[in-house]
């Protein structure tokens, strides 16, 4: 099913985790195989250069591979056969030691292991932009005042760059998280049979050293066919970082609505229309998003569910793995580029904010009025006034300010100019500057 793959897995995350990429990591682990083995006077010198010319995707049958595959119960068996046969046409002396002391495991595990390197290369610069968009965004609104909600309804000021800087502070811990998983994940896997490299005999951890080298990975302490937490690290830190894109698809979902009118997604040409109603912008980026993060925590389920395997080899929970892992990888790494092109070319409109500010008619703020009674009330005193006042306000339709300065008991502590001072919402936005600086400071430290 690719129609959908523009809309659902529409980055260059996708194009890593095809089928030429996933027999084309195979093939070069057992190009590498040979040259270490080689290197390592396991097989002749002569055998590793006509295997290594061999190892390309181009010259497997993919149809026939996927048929025999049903047979097999896994993609190695039959990919062995073909590239054994392959070797045979130019060099039957070398064909004998394709593949030679290593399981089908170690071959899938291993090429799964290069594409997931591929991948975390591109989902890492494709971080790095969206880190800078949000950055840039989150500096030129520090002071951009708007309603600040909770369970859904105004509360008190805050800022659209204080928001910003909360997701911006969310994806640079995601960002760190990923440079510290990175070496405890590109591994080798080469274990042989039962994961003892028996068939390789003294020569099995010289073996496996050089592999590793040729490749470029990591060396584990032990082969790794029934444990499977690297992969699961992964694949949560996937899941993790599609749920920050989420909560801010959503939150900017909210913020879209008509009602509320504060932000908007990109206006490009066909782009949020309706086939029957020509005036709707719908948020189409924040879909996408949300539709990643709605299918992600059941595929996740399914990974952590492959954990649990048997002894040296799993029946069915490393086979779950195959297409579990690459679809969440794929699914969020679209939702980090949909993300990303909305953080650069959001709209925000200030004007809206400001009037959603003024819909409570001053109730918005009604905490900085009691905090500033309740140095001369006491607490108490001063939050059972202004909740009468404020039920005042909404029962007669009037504006808060105007029952401030006509009640004395609030007048007789606060001028005209105070009350004032303490309705504007500019003036309660706290500490949020400095939090924004704050995260941005942290920013330019990482980069």
């Amino acid at each position: 099913m690719t129609l959908l793959t523009p809309l659902m897995r529409g980055s260059a995350l996708t194009a890593i985790f095809s089928d030429d990429r996933r027999v084309q990591g195979m093939l070069d682990f057992e190009a590498a195989l040979a040259q270490a083995q080689a290197e390592c006077g396991v097989i002749p010198q002569s055998a590793a250069a006509p295997i290594a010319r061999t190892c390309r995707a181009a010259f497997i049958d993919m149809a026939a591979l996927g048929e025999a595959a049903c047979a097999a119960g896994n993609l190695a068996i039959p990919l062995i056969k073909q590239l054994t046969a392959r070797v045979k046409e130019t060099d039957a002396e070398a064909a004998r030691y394709v593949h030679w002391g290593a399981t089908s495991q170690d071959a899938i595990d291993t090429g799964l292991v290069l594409q997931l390197r591929d991948a975390l290369d591109v989902t890492q610069q494709l971080l790095s932009g969206l880190i800078e968009a949000v950055a840039g965004q989150a500096a030129r609104h520090k002071g951009t005042v708007m309603p600040g909600r909770t369970w859904m309804q105004q509360a008190l000021p805050v800022t659209w760059g204080l928001k910003l800087a909360g997701t911006l502070d969310a994806l640079l811990r995601w960002q760190e998280r990923l440079r510290q998983l990175r070496p405890r994940v590109l591994v080798l896997q080469l274990g042989g049979a039962s994961g003892t490299l028996a068939s390789l005999k003294e020569a099995a951890l010289p073996v496996a050293g050089r592999l590793a080298q040729n490749l470029a990975l990591g060396l584990p302490d032990t082969p790794w066919h029934s444990q499977r937490d690297r992969l699961l690290e992964v694949g949560t830190w996937y899941a993790g970082l599609g749920g920050t894109l989420a909560k801010f698809a959503n939150d900017f979902a909210l913020l879209m609505q008509t009602e509320v009118g504060e932000v908007g997604e990109p206006p490009t040409p066909g782009r949020g229309g309706s086939s029957a109603m020509p005036h709707k912008r719908n948020p189409i980026g924040c879909a996408v998003v949300l539709t990643a993060m709605q299918r992600t925590p059941g595929l996740m389920a399914t990974l952590y569910a492959c954990q649990v395997q048997q002894h040296e080899r799993a029946l069915g929970g490393w086979q779950a793995e195959w297409e579990v892992l690459p679809e969440i990888a794929m699914l969020v790494g679209n939702a980090l580029a949909q993300t990303t092109q909305l953080a650069l070319n959001m709209q925000v409109f200030t004007d809206k904010m400001r009037a959603n500010l003024a819909i409570t008619h001053g109730l918005l703020m009604a905490e900085s009025v009691t905090l500033a009674l309740a140095e001369f009330t006491g607490k108490q005193e001063a939050h059972h006034l202004m909740e009468a006042l404020c039920r005042q306000a909404i029962e007669r339709g009037c504006p808060l300010g105007s029952l401030l300065m006509h009640d004395a008991r609030v007048t007789a502590h606060l001028s005209e100019a105070q009350i004032v001072r303490l309705l504007d919402p500019a003036e309660a936005t706290g500490s949020a500057a400095q939090f924004v600086e704050r995260v941005l400071s942290h920013y330019k430290e990482q980069q």
